[in-house]
């Protein structure tokens, strides 16, 4: 089994995705998401000049903060993330070859899965963690069904469906690493918008998990 590279320590394990976020709208966006106090940010690569905008956040961001693509689905998409200074690796699938480069690069990978398949076969592959999507199909139940089966050092990441409106149905799971989207971001926010979002996610969080 290839060695896994672990997730970074961080208040919350919470993964801002900006679907649709433009070059142009990065620093004021990214900005917001930092001061309020999340530091993991994923920028899909069906947005609009993805690695400029990933290429704006990674030199904006401090130390202790993640940032990296989301739908990575080539090799060629992981040398260009690596040129970026992205160190985020995140995918829709398990694309083994795909995977197994970002992981030598040194990555953060969250490659997707919904089966037991899928996972064991990223875990193999030495993915940091898993993002088990979509969540709200799986359920928590069902996540913990496959997880049972699954290296204990994996981290476990809920994406779709998932919002500060139930983070309480997952932490009763034992599940507390997240991906937000639209509950988070949306095309066209003002940063105003996108930092107010990000608290209420965050106090939303420290209500649920106790903090």
């Amino acid at each position: 089994m290839t060695a896994r590279i672990p997730f970074p320590s961080m208040k919350y394990p919470l993964v801002a995705i900006l679907r649709g976020l433009k070059p142009e709208e990065a620093p004021a966006t990214i900005a917001a998401l930092l001061e309020a106090g999340l530091r993991a940010i994923e920028i899909p690569l069906n947005s609009p000049e993805p690695f400029k905008s990933i290429e704006i956040a990674a030199r904006m961001a401090p130390d202790d903060a993640l940032i990296g693509a989301g739908t990575v689905l080539t090799t060629e998409d992981v040398d260009r993330l690596d040129q970026a200074g992205g160190r985020l690796f995140v995918s829709p699938n398990v694309d083994q070859p795909v995977l197994a480069h970002a992981v030598a690069k040194g990555m953060v990978t969250l490659p997707g899965v919904f089966t037991p398949t899928e996972a064991l076969l990223a875990a193999r592959t030495g993915a940091t963690g898993l993002k088990f999507f979509p969540a709200s199909a799986l359920g928590v139940a069902g996540i913990n069904a496959i997880r049972a089966v699954l290296p204990p050092d994996l981290m476990i990441a809920a994406v779709g469906g998932v919002s500060d409106e139930n983070f309480g149905d997952y932490a009763r799971g034992g599940i507390k690493a997240f991906g937000l989207g639209s509950s988070l971001y949306k095309p066209g926010m003002s940063p105003d918008d996108v930092g107010l979002r990000a608290r209420t996610t965050i106090a939303a969080y420290d209500k649920a998990f106790g903090a």
